[in-house]
């Protein structure tokens, strides 16, 4: 009787553990629809174009930097890297956050004759505000060298990115980065 008993319960407590294991869960939608990625976003092409200004803005999914030109972008490079370096010197140029982008456009911040289209108002490290933001950190002026301008974006993490290309205002055009607020 006690072996009967012992196996009733044996085989209750067999059952009830199938009903409590837990189906496997779904694999979960991509953070507001961003499929992205991390890896070098470019486009090979010299550009006739010169860089007039620098803004950024918030969104609900991603933190985004506008590069505007006088006319059309052509070239541009923009990926994740151990430190963003100065053209020409070489410098370090040290950043805010735990990742750095840095974002090489194809066009200087000069005209043919070597006056300056874009000062930075007031701190080249601090081109942007982007206090409060996501995932921004820092924009900083890296140089512009030989018809090539790079920037340093400090962000909160290594996180997925894309880059366009959007026309105007105008004969201009802007070299968009959003960068995601999470995977």
């Amino acid at each position: 009787m006690r072996k009967r008993i012992l196996a009733a319960l044996a085989s209750a407590a067999f059952v009830l553990g199938l009903g409590m294991t837990v189906a496997p869960a779904a694999e979960a939608a991509p953070y507001c629809g961003i499929t992205w990625g991390s890896l070098q976003k470019s486009k090979a092409g010299m550009s006739t174009a010169k860089i007039t200004d620098f803004r950024a803005g918030k969104h609900d999914c991603f933190d985004r930097l506008v590069v505007d030109l006088n006319y059309k972008v052509k070239g541009y490079s923009v990926r994740y890297v151990d430190v963003v370096r100065s053209p020409g010197s070489g410098f370090a140029v040290p950043l805010s956050g735990a990742a750095d982008l840095q974002i090489t456009v194809l066009a200087p911040a000069y005209d043919d004759n070597g006056r300056i289209t874009y000062n930075p108002r007031s701190n080249p490290r601090q081109l942007v505000n982007v206090s409060g933001y996501t995932t921004f950190r820092q924009v900083a002026m890296a140089g512009s060298f030989e018809g090539e301008t790079t920037l340093g974006l400090g962000v909160r993490a290594r996180l997925p990115m894309r880059v366009l290309v959007l026309d105007g205002p105008g004969n201009g055009s802007r070299l968009v980065i959003d960068v995601a607020h999470k995977w």
